[in-house]
């Protein structure tokens, strides 16, 4: 009877934090959204230092909700791209069993973004520009957190437009195609991007504060992970980039078709940032 109550009882937890009683503590799970720059690009890093201190690091890619649930079930251990507090506070919201361990990047913004030669500044200007625009904003993925902000943009300015959404690389995509003909494009965009680096770009002013304000990117884990993972915690804790490394990095890795060489190249040019995060 006492085997059977003890059986039912992991189950009970497997359920609600995944009963990994069994976790080998030198293999870790990284949840990462492909295609999303700045996630990609810490995810790689962070792996690369990592496994030179002995772990073994698995990359899960998949949507934020699927990482955010996983993490919350115990079966993937970290994530390094929550947008707080507007696009995924609603996301993180719906989890008691995550802990944040630290903000990676304290300049982020989202917004919707045209090329500089549109001669328009702020959002409610896209009113009166629906046929230049083609009565569309180009956005990214539907679980995407900026994707609701922009659908709340469409009815809190009262504009006719259509939100059109695929993939991070398709709205990229549309965006170059835009500018080498000169064409006016709005979509839904965020920084860091190396997209801002590559392509003359402006942020649609935004007065209702619809798209939030200043968006810091933390770094979340599984519940109880400081504890199980208390180096890893610190190390994660410590883990910032500032603007112009941010930029460094996003300009390293894009176009890289080896992310993972990439990355151990940044990480060995940059010896002093990854030693403080490490000390």
């Amino acid at each position: 009877m006492k085997k059977i109550k003890s059986m039912v009882f992991c189950l009970m937890v497997f359920m609600l934090v995944g009963c990994n009683t069994n976790r080998n503590k030198n293999i870790i799970h990284i949840g990462m959204v492909d295609g999303w720059a700045e996630g990609v690009a810490m995810t790689h890093v962070a792996k690369v230092i990592m496994e030179e201190k002995g772990y073994h690091v698995v990359i899960q890619r998949a949507t934020p909700d699927m990482i955010l649930a996983s993490m919350n079930n115990g079966d993937t251990d970290l994530y390094m791209d929550v947008w707080l507090p507007l696009t995924h506070g609603s996301k993180v919201a719906k989890f008691s069993n995550l802990e944040e361990l630290g903000t990676s990047y304290r300049h982020a913004r989202n917004g919707l973004v045209v090329p500089d030669y549109v001669s328009i500044d702020r959002i409610e200007d896209l009113k009166t520009h629906r046929k230049e625009f083609n009565g569309q904003i180009i956005g990214i993925e539907k679980g995407a957190g900026i994707t609701r902000a922009v659908d709340q943009v469409i009815l809190d300015y009262g504009l006719d437009y259509k939100h059109i959404n695929s993939s991070t690389v398709a709205m990229i995509t549309e965006l170059q195609n835009a500018i080498k003909a000169k064409r006016w494009i709005v979509v839904a965009g965020w920084q860091p991007h190396w997209m801002f680096a590559k392509m003359k770009l402006k942020f649609l002013e935004d007065p209702k504060k619809t798209l939030g304000d200043a968006e810091q990117i933390k770094i979340f884990a599984r519940g109880n992970f400081h504890v199980e993972q208390a180096e890893l915690a610190r190390f994660f804790s410590k883990v910032h980039f500032e603007e112009s490394t941010m930029a460094d990095l996003l300009a390293e890795m894009e176009g890289s078709k080896d992310k993972a060489a990439t990355a151990r190249q940044w990480v060995e040019q940059h010896k002093d940032l990854v030693a403080g995060w490490l000390r």
